[in-house]
């Protein structure tokens, strides 16, 4: 009775089935097989495995094992169809203790094995984001927002508009006058506060890691790597602030890459082939004359067009007098703090702050103040606890009765005022040393800026 039924009580199995003789060909399939595999059993019944693992329809083989070795065996199938089965195979015995049959039963682990990849994705990205944001926000809570002059109060008010869109922002500026913490505080002010502020500084990446670094890799890409995949800065931005600090210092080739992130909002993975969508607000930064990056082919012209949508121009700090005092006491106020000390500016050092022209900007003043906090040995920074570079560059400075005066006797008022432009235009040359830099702030077209220094033989 129950050898009657054997075959119906197989279908009824929900595992594929496949029973082989000790050589490896193959007797019977269930209907479970051909969905699995997608092959018909007529195609299959009475050939060897060996000749199907040959075409290409099987990679695995259990039958040699099982009958060499009597024991069950369990390995992972690739089929022809893309999908991924576990192979349960057992042997069964004849009257004289050797293997007759062996029964294989097929189980479909695809979607097992794509949800734990997908998972492992998911888990590489949280580690990511944990890894980036750990510390993300402390820039901000380390020093309030220091907007006494009127430059900044200027630039301020544009953070607001700015940061009620999602257009792509350039921020120009001198290193150390504060970009960071401007795309930072535009970061904060936007719809996307909540998700990832992601910073990728193009100047300190090597160049043989900065494509891996910027869009990642897939699994298996290199020998050595993480067998997961590396999740890239961009996609671990994804849905927040991708600040592209010093992205006048990229190569040419990470350029075009990058462009395609602007236009089509998508990047493909090292070692990949399809593209992964990102949705990501990019905030780049720059020390460079882009303009003159461009004209001379160090730059792409279609990724300056990209970038130079919403542009602002953080001041330096020797431009914002009013700013100095107040940023000095705030930094004494967070190291004393930190360090449990309680000391104070004398008088005479807060005017030299006043002074001095900050060539390394906010980042060397809050510097100067650290330095000056822990090795202070007394209540008050007096002249003597500051660097020789600051006390040397202050006393150089002429008083302002040996300042040049201009002539007036014999000049008509037209040479008058064409001197005085003249100096203008050549000392903020000298000051700033940057045409577009100079026409912003003189409130004119760089090409007239050009004409008047071609015209005073500069």
């Amino acid at each position: 009775m129950l050898e009657k039924h054997c075959k119906q009580i197989i279908e009824t199995f929900e595992e594929a089935v496949s029973i082989s003789d000790p050589d490896g060909i193959i007797l019977y399939l269930n209907k479970q097989h051909e969905k699995l595999t997608g092959v018909p059993a007529s195609e299959l019944l009475g050939q060897s495995v060996h000749e199907l693992v040959r075409r290409g329809l099987f990679d695995v083989v259990l039958n040699p094992d099982i009958v060499r070795t009597k024991q069950p065996e369990t390995r992972v199938q690739h089929l022809a169809n893309g999908r991924k089965v576990v192979l349960d195979g057992h042997p069964v015995f004849g009257e004289t203790g050797e293997v007759e049959l062996v029964v294989t039963y097929l189980r479909d682990i695809t979607k097992i094995s794509e949800l734990r990849e997908q998972m492992e994705a998911q888990k590489e990205l949280l580690e990511t984001y944990h890894r980036l944001h750990e510390n993300d926000g402390r820039h901000l809570e380390k020093f309030p927002p220091v907007v006494q002059s009127k430059s900044m109060k200027a630039l301020y008010g544009q953070l607001g508009i700015i940061a009620e869109t999602d257009a792509t922002v350039l921020i120009l500026g001198e290193t150390g006058a504060g970009k960071d913490i401007f795309a930072r505080r535009l970061h904060a002010a936007s719809d996307r506060k909540d998700e990832a502020f992601v910073k990728a500084d193009c100047g300190s990446m090597p160049e043989n890691l900065i494509e891996t670094e910027l869009f990642g890799y897939a699994p298996g890409t290199f020998s050595g790597g993480n067998r997961q995949g590396k999740v890239g800065l961009i996609e671990a931005a994804s849905g927040g602030t991708l600040f592209l600090d010093e992205i006048g210092e990229l190569p040419m080739n990470m350029q075009t890459r990058l462009l395609r992130v602007l236009q089509d909002r998508e990047i493909v993975r090292v070692g990949a082939t399809s593209p992964l969508a990102v949705d990501v607000r990019v905030v780049a930064a720059t020390n460079k004359d882009l303009e003159k990056e461009v004209a001379e082919g160090r730059f792409r012209s279609d990724l300056f067009y990209r970038l130079h949508v919403a542009v602002v121009t953080v001041p330096p700090l020797r431009k914002r007098k009013a700013d100095v005092l107040p940023l000095a006491r705030s930094f004494l106020h967070y190291f004393s703090c930190k360090y449990n000390r309680d000391v104070s500016f004398a008088p005479d050092v807060e005017q030299m702050f006043l002074n001095y022209k900050w060539p390394g900007n906010v980042r060397e003043l809050e510097n100067l103040v650290l330095g000056c906090v822990v090795t202070s040995k007394k209540g008050v920074i007096e002249r003597s606890d500051l660097p020789a570079s600051v006390t040397t560059a202050v006393a150089e400075m002429p008083p302002a009765s040996q300042q040049k005066v201009l002539d007036f006797q014999g000049k008509t008022l037209k040479e008058v005022l064409d001197e005085v432009e003249r100096q203008v235009i050549l000392e903020g040359m000298k000051r700033l040393g940057n045409i577009s830099e100079l026409a912003r702030e003189l409130k004119v077209d760089r090409t007239t800026v050009f004409r008047k220094l071609k015209r005073y033989g500069k």
